[in-house]
């Protein structure tokens, strides 16, 4: 009686949270979003606040690591900045727009300058002028790679893998002036002021007088490239006219000693008779055009007679000749006679139309020869016109660059920049490395670091590690939490219950079964199933404890090892069973038979056993449905490890079989997806969930997470409940 009145008392809390929570099984429910905001943030602000050790040591680190590159790596560095200014008016003695273009003060045209200024030939002629090639600073191969740096670790790497080293491979002249170009580009910034024609060349390097003489002589040589550009240009533009009038002049003379020629030996009919011939061509096409008519007629019409005396129409023959004779003939009954004319008129169309197509042809080659004619005069008449068009082009060309040619030289002498050095550089201030704010960025690094290292610990996890968690994303009440059970093998499992019955793991299995006696108080449960989405996440375990602790309450209890698929009972019992489930359904053994009734735990085992049938089929038959009667008729409970869910079919089938489901998911383990995907399909066979267990619980693990201190037997106040062992 007292061992009555504990499970109900132990079973309070159960009823109260199923009556408070009323949960709609199979269906998932919708978190808020105020729900989420305030769970994430106490749980991010207690993750935080557990993990400040790792924050400081990041920190630490990565203040550490920017402290050694400020003393031991970092090298200061000067910036100096000298100033040109853009010319906006045109200085030039004669406007040679047309000729050589200037430069323009448009924002395109002051882009262009300031790529200019950076280019490898300007920056080509300012390494010779200072022979930047020996100075280390910008040829890196005449020092060793800095502690660190890019080629450091790039060589240390080689070392390792037996490889050359980068900083150690000959290089010839030309890669070294390459590479000196190229990090004295990096070395020099070129902007153009706001509103303003005014250039800043700011020049950095490890020398306050370094960076000033090299932004000086850029200027320099900028402001020299641009005369000499403008005086090649000149030179070659003076050439090129010089080439080009001789050119044309040559070229016009032939054009008018070709158009004198072709005017001396042609000759050309008056206008007048061109257009009289034009009209006589015209006149020719109207005569042709009714000739052709004529010709055409004629023809049908003897076409037209022909056929009609071929297929012996007679009367048609006379409508279509239309000949008086013929007709008289007919009329006082000489057929044959009026025949004879027909044929004799068919012969006179026939010839009618021969002679009117040779009046066609006849005025289509008179009028073929007046075209000709016409052609020819047109033809020469254009060609000579052609000719003096190109004359005079030519003319006009060869004026035209005889005066650019005459002002281009003019100009050889005259040529200055467009751009004047508005203030030179003077020795450099220090502008790197910025203690400070390389100090305070590592600092900020380290806690973000730290920060998103706990995060990741935190949530890279998609398991469940609360009641909370795992009913709100399930909507099914956990009717029990089952700690770890620390041994290290499943045979243990049994002997660590019995000799701790007051641990934390037998309190917890003890509850289980509270709780699912008093899931449905009006039909308390006799056939228990157990089952899971994936293996390995303890319903076995959990069976065979469960099976033993409702025979601590004095019942007969039946352990039916539904998983016969895989058959993990033999780790867990010592006994050699004399038959199997299998045998029992297809009736070569009774149940009393084929049972190990195991003194230890007080319970009876039915294992399982290999079939050549499919274990679905074997369960969805009568003859299992027999068996789960007579085990009814035999026992107070019936205890059914099943499969995992997401595994094979068998649970589905046996649950139906079943008063109770208890669904186990693994503490910190099995994903939310792989739970919501074993319960649907449980529930699309409906098949109703009589709760979850939340198992293999780390009480170690809870305390981690900042959980310890809120669940129960895994918080600090349920200590001095619990076997010290557990």
């Amino acid at each position: 009686m007292a061992e009555i009145g504990t499970v109900v008392q132990a079973a309070g809390r159960t009823v109260q949270d199923t009556v408070v929570r009323p949960l709609s099984p199979g269906i998932v429910p919708t978190r808020g979003a105020s729900a989420d905001a305030l769970v994430d943030l106490g749980h991010l602000a207690s993750a935080l606040w557990r993990g400040l050790w790792l924050i400081a040591v990041c920190i630490v680190l990565t203040v550490g690591l920017a402290s050694y590159y400020l003393l031991f790596v970092a090298v200061p560095n000067y910036t100096a900045e000298a100033r040109i200014v853009m010319e906006a008016r045109d200085q030039t003695v004669v406007d040679l727009e047309s000729v050589i273009s200037g430069r323009g003060t448009d924002e395109a045209s002051l882009n262009t300058e300031m790529s200019v200024m950076t280019s490898r030939t300007i920056l080509e002629l300012l390494v010779h002028e200072l022979d930047l090639t020996n100075d280390p600073e910008f040829n890196a191969g005449l020092v060793p790679a800095r502690p660190l740096s890019a080629i450091w670790m790039v060589d240390l790497v080689r070392g390792w893998l037996g490889l050359p080293l980068v900083d150690g491979t000959p290089r010839t002249e030309q890669e070294e002036l390459l590479e000196t170009v190229d990090a004295l580009a990096e070395a020099i910034f070129v902007r153009i002021e706001p509103y303003s024609y005014v250039f800043s060349i700011r020049v950095r390097t490890e020398d306050p007088g370094k960076s000033a003489l090299i932004a000086n002589r850029l200027a320099g040589i900028y402001l020299d490239e641009q005369i000499s550009t403008k005086f090649s240009a000149t030179e070659y533009a003076v050439d090129w006219l010089s080439q080009r009038v001789t050119e044309l002049e040559l070229e016009l003379k032939q054009k008018e000693e070709a158009v004198l020629e072709l005017s001396s030996v042609s000759l050309l009919m008056p206008e007048a008779s061109l257009e009289a011939l034009k009209s006589r061509e015209r006149e020719a096409q109207g005569r042709i055009a009714l000739l052709e008519d004529a010709a055409d007629r004629a023809a049908r019409e003897a076409a037209g007679l022909a056929a009609a005396l071929a297929e012996g129409d007679l009367r048609g023959a006379l409508d279509l000749a239309r000949d008086a004779e013929a007709f008289a003939l007919l009329d006082i009954g000489d057929g044959a006679g009026a025949l004879e004319r027909l044929r004799a008129v068919l012969r006179d169309r026939r010839d009618d139309a021969r002679a009117a197509a040779e009046d066609v042809a006849a005025e289509r080659a008179a009028h073929a020869a007046l075209v000709d004619r016409i052609d020819a005069e047109d033809a020469l008449r254009q060609d000579l016109t052609q000719r003096v068009r190109d004359a005079d082009a030519t003319r006009v060309l060869y004026q035209t660059f005889l005066a650019r040619l005459k002002e281009t030289s003019i100009q050889i002498g005259l040529q200055q920049a467009d751009s004047r050095i508005l203030s030179g550089a003077v020795p450099g201030e220090e502008v790197a490395p910025r203690r400070a704010m390389i100090l305070a960025v590592a600092a900020m690094l380290g806690a973000v670091l730290g920060v998103g290292i706990i995060l990741l610990r935190q949530y890279m996890n998609r398991g469940f590690r609360t009641v909370d968690d795992l009913e709100e994303a399930t909507g099914y009440t956990v009717l029990g939490q089952i700690p770890r059970i620390p041994v290290r093998r499943r045979r243990g499992v049994l002997d660590y219950l019995r000799r701790k019955p007051t641990s934390a793991a037998a309190e917890a299995i003890r509850n289980l079964r509270t709780s699912v006696l008093l899931s449905d108080v009006d039909r308390p449960p006799r056939v228990i199933m157990s089952t899971s989405s994936i293996p390995g996440e303890g319903k076995t375990t959990q069976s065979i404890a469960l099976a033993q602790n409702l025979a601590g309450l004095g019942q007969r209890v039946l352990l039916v090892e539904g998983d016969i698929r895989r058959r993990t009972f033999t780790q867990y019992l010592l006994a050699d069973p004399p038959g199997s489930l299998v045998q029992v359904v297809s009736g070569t053994l009774t149940l009393a038979e084929a049972v190990v009734s195991d003194p230890a735990l007080e319970i009876d085992v039915l294992m399982g056993d290999r079939s050549s049938v499919n274990a679905a089929d074997i369960f969805s038959s009568d003859s299992f449905r027999r068996f789960i009667l007579s085990a009814r008729n035999a026992y107070d409970y019936v205890v059914i490890d099943t499969p995992p869910v997401l595994v094979v079919p068998d649970a589905r089938v046996l649950g139906k079989y079943a008063d109770a489901i208890v669904y186990s998911v693994q503490w910190d383990r099995t994903s939310k997806e792989q739970v919501t995907a074993g319960l649907r399909m449980l529930s699309s066979v409906h098949l109703k969930i009589t709760g979850l267990v939340l198992s293999q619980v780390d009480p170690k693990g809870m305390r981690r997470y900042g959980y310890g201190s809120r669940h129960g037997a895994y918080s600090s106040y349920g200590k001095g409940y619990y076997d010290s062992g557990a």
